[in-house]
């Protein structure tokens, strides 16, 4: 639908304009910021208070009103912290949690017989299964340890709300219905455990709750579990108009309303309360396909384009797992003030925390207050780190550039876009295992990440994406093809991966004297390192050794000039990667990570490296798991959307993302030395 065709749509609620990517939740609108005589729609936030002046002008008009509410997909975080929302609901008859009147949502799971078929019914069934399997709820967080005592009974699960929660009222309920849950609850125990569980809102100190406490005398509180980890200890779910009864049908627990949130009524729950227009008995595939497919609309926050229920699921995941891992106290050290900006939005985590230090033992001391970690810059790693961290029993991470970078140089100071966080080692340093190579060796990367590690590779090489992609020149057309075209990469010979990767070879003029000793009659094409060109490294290739190649290729695009070329040479380079992606033959004079695996032709030995390991494999945990990436502006994504982003002409800007994540990245940059709450 092109702009012209849209209907214009008054947004009644100023605060709507911070949700990210509106516009692509209501394409078939264009929004407007005052009411004008075209206006053919009143958009506003749910039936509040707040909402009145839109529904009065609708009213008037005669347009219809348009409701936005959380949709039961929304992030991984809360709102409240400025998280951007996966989906939303949209209402144009009420709101799907006011019961005192019809919306759309009870409209669908009520009359089926237009939209639900065998096709929508299997696709319900593979979402049920795909959410029990991933255990995601609306905002997905949660601490995973849970340790509860034996039972000789059920545990039931009551679950509290936040007062003046608008699913209450709407749902018939009132406070009185939060005491009568839990004496409900108490008594089906018998023997067995009550367990209480309050909003997010409420633990994170931003809403009260409705439970009062004497209600819940003797309960066990589990506040903050992950659902994933929490609802499989469960036996039941009691609650008054939680969406959190909504997650527990879905993984079929027993579910007991004392209010009506909308999927109560339709004989899968154990209903308190009644409502005329329901008592019609729904299956759970009819709920979920009205709830998650039909009625929710969908857009990434990465791409700001419309997405499904399955695809926002799979991101949910993604960003899930990598708060999970990013999760406690990060005391930075051995940082500059020009990284510090780029680390922080890469380690954002919704459970997470980062402090930047300029002394070990500062930060040796807050990890050990915080019961965190100890984060360094492995190539700016000082000898005193690894000893305090041991010493203290500190946990201690190693940071690095990842292997999609940016584009331009990190000595140009050029904002990464990812990095690789390892609690082992470090990629670069041969001498001793790190986490990608425990990876590998374990042999245990999942399918669908061989799966996407394919597709990844297909897009980097068609679109010539190099960890920098600083562009340049095509090789010149006089190469020769009668000879092969061999091309040996130059380093920044005080690199880490050379000094601790390297042996007898650890020059740049040894690595081209090795090569033409091993290739005599190879044309050689000598490239230096990008920063020894810029002149911010030492390492250039000294006269005497220049003689003994054929060319240079200072200033030619590096994807080119793999792609002219047979082979590739080089001590520990990252260039090697990425000729091994381009099908090329790669010889070795170090232990860069991608040698040892049977890919390479290596002049080293690799002990600790016993498996063969395939290309695909290789990519999966070198540039899906292995690295952390965040968009130009910030927001936390994967190697798909920053190849994506690399590899679309023009700067590299964002994405016009607003609201709170805006106001979430301004403030990480007015601050490089505090931390910020996190926000997804």
């Amino acid at each position: 639908m092109s702009a012209d065709d849209r209907l214009p749509a008054w947004v009644s609620a100023p605060g709507l304009w911070d949700i990210h990517a509106l516009e692509a939740f209501v394409p078939e609108y264009r929004l407007q910021r005052l009411p004008s005589p075209d206006t053919r729609a009143v958009i506003g936030w749910g039936r509040k208070g707040t909402s009145w002046v839109g529904r009065t002008w609708a009213a008037r008009a005669g347009v219809p009103y348009l409701a936005l509410e959380d949709g039961f997909l929304r992030s991984v975080g809360l709102g409240e912290a400025g998280a951007a929302p996966h989906s939303l609901l949209i209402d144009d008859l009420g709101v799907h949690h006011d019961a005192r009147r019809p919306s759309r949502l009870e409209t669908l799971i009520r009359e089926p017989e237009g939209w639900f078929d065998g096709a929508m019914e299997s696709r319900a069934r593979a979402l049920i299964r795909t959410l029990r399997e991933a255990g995601l709820g609306k905002t997905s967080l949660g601490r995973l340890d849970l340790h509860l005592p034996s039972a000789s009974g059920p545990r039931i699960l009551v679950v509290d709300q936040t007062a003046g929660d608008a699913s209450i009222a709407g749902g018939q309920a009132d406070a009185d219905s939060f005491p009568a849950m839990a004496e409900a609850a108490r008594a089906a125990t018998g023997g067995g455990q009550l367990l209480v569980r309050r909003h997010p809102a409420t633990v994170a100190g931003l809403k009260r709750g409705c439970l009062p406490a004497e209600a819940l005398k003797g309960a066990i509180p589990v506040d903050d579990v992950a659902l994933d980890v929490l609802l499989p200890q469960v036996d039941a779910v009691f609650t008054v108009s939680s969406g959190l009864g909504f997650e527990a049908l879905i993984r079929g627990l027993p579910v007991h309303c004392f209010g009506l949130p909308f999927h109560a009524g339709w004989g899968l729950t154990t209903d308190s309360l009644s409502s005329p227009r329901r008592g019609v008995d729904r299956s759970l595939e009819v709920l979920v396909a009205a709830a998650l497919i039909v009625q929710a609309r969908y857009v990434d926050p990465v791409t700001g384009r419309p997405s499904t229920p399955e695809a926002v699921v799979s991101r949910l995941v993604q960003q899930r797992d990598r708060a999970r891992r990013l999760a406690g106290y990060s005391a930075c050290v051995g940082f500059s003030p020009a990284k510090r900006g780029a680390v922080r939005r890469l380690m954002n985590s919704p459970l997470g925390e980062t402090a930047f230090f300029t002394s070990t033992a500062a930060a040796v001391t807050a990890a050990t207050q915080r019961g965190g970690r100890l984060v360094v810059w492995a190539g700016k790693e000082s000898p005193d780190v690894a000893p305090a961290a041991e010493a203290a029993t500190l946990p201690l991470w190693r940071m690095e550039d990842g292997f999609l970078r940016s584009r331009g140089l990190g000595s140009d100071f050029k904002a990464a876009l990812s990095a690789v966080l390892d609690p082992v080692g470090i990629h670069f340093d041969g001498s001793r295992p790190s986490a990608l190579e425990q990876a590998l060796e374990a042999g245990q990367t999942p399918a669908a990440d061989r799966t996407r590690a394919r597709a990844l590779r297909q897009v980097l090489v068609e679109r010539g994406l190099s960890k920098y992609n600083l562009g340049g020149a095509t090789p010149p057309p006089d190469w020769p093809t009668d000879r092969d075209r061999v091309l040996v990469v130059g380093q920044v010979e005080n690199d880490r991966s050379i000094l601790l990767g390297c042996e007898d070879i650890r020059t740049n003029a040894d690595l081209v004297r090795a090569v033409r000793a091993r290739l005599p009659d190879a044309f050689l094409i000598y490239r230096d390192h990008p920063d020894t060109v810029a002149g911010n490294r030492p390492g250039r290739l000294d006269a005497d050794t220049a003689g003994l190649v054929d060319a240079r290729a200072e200033g030619l695009d590096i994807t080119a000039c793999l792609d002219a070329c047979d082979g590739l040479a080089t001590m520990t380079s990252l260039t090697g990667f990425e000729a091994l992606l381009r099908g090329k033959r790669v010889m070795t004079w170090g232990r860069p990570f991608y040698a040892g695996w049977g890919l390479t032709d290596d002049a080293l030995a690799f002990p600790r490296r016993t498996r063969r390991v395939d290309l695909d494999t290789l990519i999966a945990e070198a540039l899906i798991r292995y690295p952390l990436y965040v968009t130009p502006d910030g927001y936390p994504c994967e190697a798909e959307d920053v190849a994506r982003q690399l590899g679309q002409p023009g700067p590299l800007t964002d994405t016009g993302r607003s609201g709170g994540l805006q106001r979430w990245a301004r403030g990480l940059i007015a601050s490089l030395d505090r931390s910020d709450p996190p926000a997804y």
